[in-house]
């Protein structure tokens, strides 16, 4: 039967009194969502001792540790960056040696030239972004003697451009990248990276000093002293080498040492947002969030190496080095304690949230984070503020694509049942680990509010104000 009552049912008087004219406060509230997320946890001790001593993880970490230029203020933030960039000059060097004749050296090329393209992008950023103690930065200016040049500085080059110009250049003396360029099997790929490298420091006073054309003679960044590439390469050689299995294993090795080189950058930039947001440097801070992102980019093209990897030679050096999960908390990338404790950092940047909108939590649950955050977006007077949140999205969304592309990486190079954690069957609720970190609720509820509801609300309080 049709009910008569229908329209007295659409307009009753309860229903008139919910409506928003008779308010100018519009409460809104996301349902959250019930999904059991397992607190996040690196893998067991054992399991990660036995990585960190494979990577020699401990005497990786002294080299970027090390505080050598007590006046520079970041040093360690772009001491691991060049260290990382370094290990993948002398990775480029041992794929382009491979004698199997199997090897995909093409597509190695282009992956490798692609990931250090992405690592000197974000070395500038970081050179780009370094101007509070840019005066304390190590750089060799050789315009600084008259271009009168030592005789036995053997690492300078001297190019007359013109008559009246002159550029002097500074080259690397234990960089491998120098080498690689003269080098016939690795010609075309040194000198690719060289130019990038002068592309990107570009806006920069200083340039890296490894042998790019550097043709606005600007003085060279101490890359020698910084990056110290000698002890760095004598660290090259992984424990467990194995004269049968030397290639797929210096491959694994090298891709984890660049991939914890650049957790380390990581860790970092997470100290120093954190820093900049308490001393309201909100521009600087988003800067920094920014370059966060593109570092969770990379680390993905880095795992992205192993899909590269031949699988038989892979596999077999899997079970010779035990990468086996045993469960979704010993999956490979959990064995990385760093990783871990980025992923943690990055999660809980939503806790600086009430403080760059001036607000504080309301105990009671009430929306005063989302209307803080609907009016910062409305009235657009503090965009450094808008760029900072925006940006902290940024990094979740890229925390996100990072493992649930590493669980897709898992599945290829090791098969689905590794995937799972070496169980028959998995879902989200019964403990997926990797799923339930990109299935995860969004870490900032409120900004999600305050997204969802801007359009509506901005329309009722200019009703409301008219």
């Amino acid at each position: 039967m049709v009910d008569l009552d229908c329209k007295t049912k659409m307009i009753s008087p309860q229903m008139q009194s919910r409506s928003p004219r008779l308010s100018n406060k519009l409460n809104i509230s996301i349902p959250t969502p019930q999904v059991r997320v397992a607190e996040l946890t690196a893998a067991s001790d054992s399991a990660c001792s036995s990585y960190e001593n494979y990577l020699r993880l401990q005497e990786l970490k002294k080299l970027w540790s090390s505080k050598e230029f007590p006046e520079w203020k970041d040093e360690l933030v772009l001491k691991p960056a060049v260290m990382g960039l370094e290990i993948t000059f002398r990775f480029i060097s041992t794929v382009l040696s491979d004698h199997r004749p199997y090897a995909n050296r093409r597509e190695w090329k282009r992956r490798l030239l692609a990931l250090t393209t992405s690592e000197i992008e974000i070395i500038a950023l970081l050179c780009e972004d370094d101007v509070e103690t840019r005066g304390a930065i190590p750089i060799v200016d050789l315009t600084s003697s008259d271009g009168v040049l030592a005789r036995e500085n053997s690492s300078a080059e001297v190019w007359k451009m013109s008559d009246e110009t002159t550029v002097v250049s500074r080259v690397s003396e234990a960089s491998l990248l120098p080498r690689l360029a003269a080098w016939h099997k690795s010609e075309e790929v040194a000198k690719k990276i060289l130019y990038s490298i002068e592309c990107e420091m570009q806006g920069i006073p200083y340039t890296l000093g490894l042998g790019e054309p550097n043709l606005a003679g600007k003085p060279s960044f101490n890359y020698d002293a910084v990056c110290k590439p000698n002890e760095l390469h004598a660290l090259k050689k992984c424990p467990s080498d194995n004269a049968d299995m030397d290639l797929e294993n210096q491959t694994l090795y090298a891709t984890h040492q660049i991939l914890e080189s650049w957790i380390c950058v990581s860790k970092q930039i997470l100290e120093r947002i954190l820093s900049r947001i308490e001393s309201r440097s909100f521009e600087n801070a988003s800067s920094d969030c920014w370059i966060l992102e593109k570092v969770w980019k990379l680390l993905k093209e880095i795992e992205d190496l192993h899909l590269l990897m031949d699988p038989d030679d892979f596999l077999r050096l899997k079970n010779r080095l035990s990468i086996k999960a045993t469960s979704e908390s010993d999956f490979f990338c959990f064995r990385s304690r760093e990783l871990v404790e980025i992923t943690k950092l990055s999660k809980d940047l939503k806790h600086e949230v009430p403080t760059i909108l001036d607000v504080e939590v309301d105990p009671k649950g009430g929306p005063r984070i989302q209307e803080a955050a609907m009016k910062l977006y409305r009235k657009k007077a503090e965009f450094a503020k808008i760029h900072l949140l925006q940006a902290m999205q940024a990094v979740e969304m890229a925390v996100k694509s990072f493992y649930f592309s590493y669980k897709q990486l898992v599945t290829i190079v090791m098969g689905s049942l590794e995937a799972m954690g070496n169980r028959a069957f998995v879902n989200v609720d019964s403990g997926d680990l990797l799923g339930q970190i990109y299935l995860e609720p969004t870490y900032f509820p409120s900004l999600d509010a305050a997204k969802t509801f801007l359009d509506s609300w901005g329309h009722e309080r200019g009703r409301y104000s008219s």
